[in-house]
């Protein structure tokens, strides 16, 4: 049987490895994760998902602090003032992220950024013009539009100079969402340059219902593949979501697909942005410890293990230094629950399970998202003798997709002695 590694994922006129590896926030896919994939020929995603926040943490912005002390002021003169981000700082922040990154980029692999239109920052069409015109001034080489129908995204950016030279995708989980987008792209004379279609055993926020379980990725990857035939639409399609080893891939790749989108088996790696405590938390579960959800305020549901500190919480929300779920006026569904839930007898508000402040749990990396196969990630490393479990490099995670055959996952071999500060390079 070919291995991955005898394929090519041609993306208008370059060519790479056949892997992409998702874009998971906030910086859980860091600028070390995606810069080793394009250094090995594949596709690296970052996320633009609360750049500001990002900024500050890497490059000592304050755009955070700035932003909470203007509200305030705000507030005092005007209580109904609602906290927005404005644009003017979500481009910066945008582009000099993106330019960070893409200052370091060797080798002949792409560097990608996500961007959920679900990421609403008190002004949603204003901000998330500004985040895709940063990331293209930035010089990223292509824009993967997610959490979203984006049927009017890429008129947002229909002016700039590189919105026929980036590589502009979608992330869709229906032929019906493509459809949608489609239409919106016909109006700018734009098509997409890939299509990565999402199904429902993915981490994270997810393009389904609660019936997300009737649906099935290879019956969908199977219908979008059909349709762009039948329409003679010569566009890549990139399965996502439960594509767990190389041969998982061979078989995407032999229906049609150009590649695949990977993202689980990276959240142990040493590059990944995750704490060390949550990877080995991760590499401990079990299935029944993963669970779809609805505590997203985006309103979609959202697969997570159940361990995550992000369920029964009660934190206040921070939309003044934070906000970034906030719609124009100024609503997000865990603000307006928490402002309802009584408090105990300590005057303390009892837990929430409902919604989460995602804002918060993101920044403090409390949200345990994965795909539905992060119990099977156990096997992919070795246990060491303190009864923890090697992390490995993503150079070795990406290989392995490459050279997997008959279900094979290849472990760790050589020098798996590993201290704290290795094990964790995010």
């Amino acid at each position: 049987m070919a291995k991955l590694n005898n394929f090519e994922m041609i993306i208008g006129s370059n060519s790479y490895r056949p892997i992409m590896i998702g874009g998971m926030g906030v910086n859980i896919s860091t600028a070390a994760l995606a810069l080793g994939a394009a250094k090995l020929g594949g596709v690296g995603h970052i996320s633009d998902a609360m750049s500001p926040f990002l900024n500050d943490m890497l490059f000592g912005t304050r755009y955070q602090a700035n932003k909470q002390k203007e509200t305030r002021a705000q507030e005092k003169i005007d209580p109904k003032y609602i906290s927005r981000w404005t644009e003017d700082i979500v481009y910066r922040a945008n582009r000099d992220y993106v330019a960070s990154v893409m200052a370091h980029k060797k080798g002949e692999g792409g560097i990608f950024v996500n961007v959920m239109e679900k990421l609403t920052m008190g002004a949603p069409s204003e901000t998330l013009q500004a985040r895709l015109r940063g990331a293209l001034d930035g010089g990223i080489d292509g824009i993967t539009l997610s959490a979203g129908l984006h049927n009017a995204s890429l008129r947002l950016i229909e002016d700039h100079p590189r919105f026929r030279d980036a590589h502009i995708g979608v992330i869709i989980s229906s032929l019906r969402a493509l459809k949608i987008f489609l239409r919106g792209a016909s109006r700018v004379n734009r098509l997409p340059s890939y299509i990565v279609v999402e199904g429902p055993l993915a981490g994270g926020h997810l393009g389904f219902g609660e019936d997300w379980h009737r649906f099935s990725l290879n019956l969908i990857v199977e219908e979008v593949i059909s349709y762009l035939r039948s329409e003679d639409l010569n566009i890549p399609v990139i399965p996502a979501g439960g594509v767990f080893t190389g041969t998982d891939a061979v078989n995407f790749i032999n229906m049609g697909a150009a590649g695949v989108q990977v993202a689980t088996r990276f959240t142990i790696s040493q590059e990944c942005g995750l704490p060390t405590e949550a990877k080995q938390i991760y590499l401990r579960a079990e299935e029944k410890d993963v669970e779809v959800n609805c505590s997203s305020p985006t309103g979609y549901p959202m697969r997570m293990l159940k361990s995550s500190p992000s369920l029964g919480s009660n934190l206040k929300p921070s939309c003044a230094s934070l906000g970034y779920m906030l719609d124009r006026e100024g609503n997000c569904s865990y603000k307006d629950l928490y402002e309802k839930t009584p408090v105990d007898a300590q005057g303390k508000k009892l837990p929430i399970y409902e919604k989460m402040c995602i804002c918060q749990h993101f920044m403090r990396l409390q949200c345990y998202t994965c795909g539905h196969n992060v119990y099977r990630l156990k096997d992919t490393t070795i246990m060491l003798p303190d009864g923890s479990f090697y992390l490995p490099p993503m150079e070795h995670i990406f290989k392995d997709y490459l050279n997997s055959e008959d279900q094979s996952v290849e472990l760790p071999v050589g020098n798996t002695d590993q201290s704290p500060q290795q094990a964790s390079n995010g």
